[in-house]
């Protein structure tokens, strides 16, 4: 059977979980690294940006400085372990240099990012720059690319009403639409 040419009959349309980019009722840490702060301040005002306009206000936002992207993830574990946190940014910048410090740093930073996430059940969004120059976190963080951590905010909202409808069993608000594509 070709699968490409199977026409979805239209009573069958499963239940979409979606989130969108609205803080009501939500919470949010972040964590950000000070070292490279040149870059990661700027990833910052990206992702309050986004926030403030999903409509969060400052007292719904906890910002938690660390030293560096090293220890982001056990911030952000700790954060989590608290369940006061909907969802959680975590904001560095890991640049290349000329010894295999980096690969040891980005990756175990990733890792740790990842288990923390795993380990709370709290959504933690990714915004740590991985660089080969300083050139190329510059443009991440607001000049060319434009700005992750603001993409970083974004995801940080989407996230924080999707944990909270697969908690409360899948169900959906009433202003969050089902997503059914209809027939031509």
């Amino acid at each position: 059977m070709n699968r490409s040419k199977i026409n979805m009959n239209e009573a069958f349309q499963p239940n979409e979980i979606r989130g969108t980019y609205d803080a009501a009722g939500s919470r949010f840490g972040i964590v950000v690294s000070r070292f490279n702060s040149f870059i990661t301040e700027r990833l910052l005002a990206g992702t309050l940006e986004a926030l403030e306009q999903g409509g969060a206000s400052a007292k719904q936002i906890d910002v938690a400085r660390v030293p560096g992207s090293f220890e982001i993830s056990l911030t952000a574990k700790k954060m989590g372990e608290t369940k006061s946190y909907h969802a959680i940014v975590a904001i560095g910048c890991i640049l290349r240099g000329e010894t295999p410090h980096f690969d040891y740093i980005a990756t175990e930073v990733a890792r740790g990012i990842q288990l923390a996430q795993m380990e709370t059940g709290v959504p933690t969004i990714f915004c740590v720059l991985t660089c080969d120059t300083l050139e190329q976190a510059i443009d991440r963080a607001g000049l060319k690319g434009g700005n992750k951590g603001y993409e970083a905010g974004l995801a940080a909202l989407e996230m924080a009403q999707i944990s909270r409808r697969l908690r409360d069993g899948g169900s959906t608000s009433p202003d969050a639409t089902r997503s059914r594509k209809r027939r031509r």
